[in-house]
């Protein structure tokens, strides 16, 4: 028996997500299958054969329940004590596209495969970004 893999240069194709009104875990597991290419037959799981993902309108996602204000985001400074906070509220007003980067990137394997699975994804405030050269396929979710 022999086994086959598919070669490094697979062809790469384009999405298109809009994020309005979408809920937050849902659209970033499907985000998070596509950049890992597990949507595809070839799938093999030490060669990144994921796709690009464009999400556009990033500060009109929603979440369920009342995480709005529940959930919390933490960074640390580096300092003493600088152990820092921010709700999700606070987050979707000052920085809509770490919301949504930080789904996916808790979802994709946490390795070297994981941050080039991570830099194929393109997150925009609004609807318009500069991708449309590589004509984007629209998904809805």
């Amino acid at each position: 028996m022999k086994t086959t893999w598919i070669k490094e240069n697979a062809p790469k194709q384009w999405f298109e997500i809009d994020a309005t009104d979408k809920v937050l875990g849902r659209m970033a597991s499907e985000i998070a299958m596509i950049l890992m290419g597990k949507n595809k037959p070839i799938y093999t799981p030490f060669i990144d054969s994921g796709d690009f993902v464009i999400v556009t309108n990033a500060s009109k996602v929603k979440i369920t329940g009342n995480k709005t204000k529940d959930k919390s985001y933490y960074w640390h400074t580096g300092y003493f004590g600088g152990l820092k906070e921010r709700t999700f509220e606070k987050m979707i007003q000052t920085k809509p596209e770490e919301v949504i980067k930080s789904a996916v990137k808790r979802m994709l394997p946490k390795n070297r495969i994981g941050r080039q699975m991570l830099s194929k994804l393109k997150i925009y405030n609004t609807a318009e970004h500069p991708h449309s050269a590589q004509q984007p396929v629209k998904l809805e979710l």
